[in-house]
């Protein structure tokens, strides 16, 4: 009697201490699941500020309110050399280097058009016409991002979540919303001009746009951003900037001179004309309308599933293109999208909470002063005739080989051979690369040259011949490749454009802010394809499967 109750004593003493034990475990697989939570964000939002050159941070510095531009770079972590190491530097490869981690060599976005070389004609980076507009009778809804070869910082959140997080992906242009929100995205929107105003997508992510989207459409938001556009503060205030009123800025329709207020009647009109929107920085506005919006009603950052918005703002790169880099309107469209960004961050701090998301914010590429206004300040620029080299090119291959077959296309500072002309002639395709290259090499506006072959064959770690190698994709891009000058542009008298390896076009801003990351700066080089790594590194998930970047380890906290 005595050994069973002794056996009895052992059995509720062994059971008590795994009862206990249990609990010790439970208790701290509890607090390291309150750990992670803790850690990770609820949320991740990217911003790429299209054509946005590194300097507009530090020009118009003095002007920006507290809760914008330096509630990021005060309070989070700002890369000061931070540069595409690519080309060219575009809308589309630029959206899709940020997202993948990756350059266009390995994600296959080398332009925003470019020529296919198996369909032998041109193409545009979001296009797909098995897809279905949603929200409109138009085309502007056929697009996905299925020309993008690699997966995204958005879907590897996907995957990470097993579907469970949420990617929404909001722009003006239909492009700076596909190629973010990878091809996992629950929805990607973007706004349709024209007579219209709406937002749009396309059938790729859904059959109808989701009650809310619709409701906003049909509100009076787009219309009331067809006003006038006047300056924020005293336009005497602008001193950063050049005249008003110059020789080196465009002109909207009916305008005489280019100067404050642009009040014409294509802006002024509430009923049609929205594309007018997108060249004032009334078009920022609306997409931040829209993107608080949809963090409302989407629900983003409600849990401890982390979620991921991607908004891109492209009002900047439209204004760019049309008045230039050094005009007020650009310097005014930058204050106001500094109020834009102090909304949308005052959104998150009351819909998902301070210090429960992170941010990032950079740019798509960056810029080159306009040449005409170089030029008088006796500063070598100037403007290349696309067509006239052309013609120039074509006289030497009849001289040269008899005949213009054999090139099939020039775009993007590249030219395309047909090889089957080629190997027809006899000729060796490396031979008849390298011959062109020096007969390009030759024309007074042509820099450098590079062959497809040297692309092939070499490894290049600096330089111009580093960012093109990286801007060619072994399957899409040309046999010959050719850079202007520096400052020289094939482009109109008036505004500013992109697309070199060229320094001007390559520094942009990148700033981290908010959960995991540290409050610092540096000065030592980073590069475009570092962002996705370093978000993915912070979130403890995948690295997207192209990536060439790697983790900036000074940002992490």
């Amino acid at each position: 009697m005595k050994k069973l109750c002794l056996i009895i004593t052992i059995v509720a003493l062994f059971a008590s201490f795994s009862v206990a034990n249990a609990q010790r475990k439970a208790k701290t697989k509890n607090a390291i699941a309150v750990s992670q939570s803790q850690t990770n964000p609820k949320l991740v939002v990217g911003i790429v500020v299209d054509q946005m050159r590194y300097d507009y941070l530090t020009r118009f510095w003095n002007h920006y309110g507290e809760g914008g531009f330096k509630r990021l770079a005060n309070q989070g972590f700002n890369c000061k050399n931070h540069h595409f190491n690519y080309a060219p530097t575009s809308t589309g490869p630029g959206h899709a280097s940020v997202y993948t981690g990756a350059s266009p060599s390995s994600h296959g976005i080398i332009g925003n058009n470019w020529y296919d070389k198996q369909q032998d004609k041109e193409v545009y980076c979001a296009s797909d016409d098995t897809q279905e507009s949603i929200g409109t009778t138009s085309e502007a809804g056929k697009m996905s991002p299925h020309r993008m070869l690699t997966t995204t910082i958005t879907d590897q959140l996907r995957l990470h979540t097993q579907m469970k997080g949420k990617t929404i992906a909001i722009a003006l242009k239909d492009r700076g919303a596909v190629l973010p929100g990878g091809h996992t995205a629950n929805a990607a929107y973007w706004f349709e001009g024209d007579d219209t105003g709406k937002w749009v997508t396309s059938s790729y992510y859904m059959e109808t746009l989701p009650n809310w989207v619709m409701a906003f459409n049909e509100s009076e938001a787009a219309q009331s951003y067809k006003k006038a556009w006047t300056t924020i503060k005293s336009i005497d205030l602008y001193v950063e900037s050049g005249s008003d009123n110059n020789k080196y800025e465009g002109l909207f329709k009916t305008e005489t001179t280019p100067t404050f207020p642009h009040s014409t009647p294509n802006l002024l009109d509430k009923t049609r004309d929205y594309e007018f929107i997108k060249a004032t920085p009334f078009g920022n506005s609306v997409t931040t309308d829209f993107a608080i919006e949809a963090l409302k009603n989407e629900n983003l950052g409600v849990d401890s599933v982390p979620d991921f918005l991607a908004v891109s703002y492209s009002s900047t790169d439209y204004v760019g293109h049309k008045f230039g880099v050094n005009s007020k309107e650009i310097q005014d469209t930058y204050l106001r999208l500094d109020q834009d960004l102090e909304r949308l961050l005052n959104s998150l701090d009351q819909e998902v909470g301070s210090g429960n998301y992170t941010v990032f914010l950079t740019a798509d590429h960056g810029a080159i002063h306009v040449p005409a206004y170089l030029k008088d300040q006796k500063i070598p620029a100037g403007y290349i005739e696309m067509d006239e080299l052309k013609k120039q090119f074509n006289e030497f291959l009849k001289y040269k080989y008899g005949t213009t077959d054999l090139v099939k296309n020039i775009s993007n500072y590249q030219v395309f051979l047909d090889h089957k002309v080629i190997n027809n002639l006899d000729m060796d395709l490396d031979d008849v690369q390298e011959e062109i290259a020096f007969e390009l090499q030759g024309y007074k506006d042509v820099n450098m040259v590079y062959t497809g072959y040297q692309m092939w064959q070499n490894e290049y770690t600096r330089g111009i011949p580093y960012i093109l190698q990286n801007g060619w994709n072994q399957k899409r891009s040309g046999d010959v490749l050719f850079v202007l000058k520096p400052s020289f542009i094939s482009y109109p008298r008036t505004g500013s454009t992109h697309g070199s390896p060229m320094i001007y076009d390559t520094h942009v801003p990148l700033l981290f802010y908010g959960n995991g990351i540290k409050k610092g700066e540096t000065f030592s080089r980073t590069e475009i394809p570092d962002i996705a790594p370093t978000i993915a590194s912070m979130l403890g998930i995948a690295f997207p499967n192209g990536t060439t970047g790697k983790p900036i380890v000074e940002v992490l906290d």
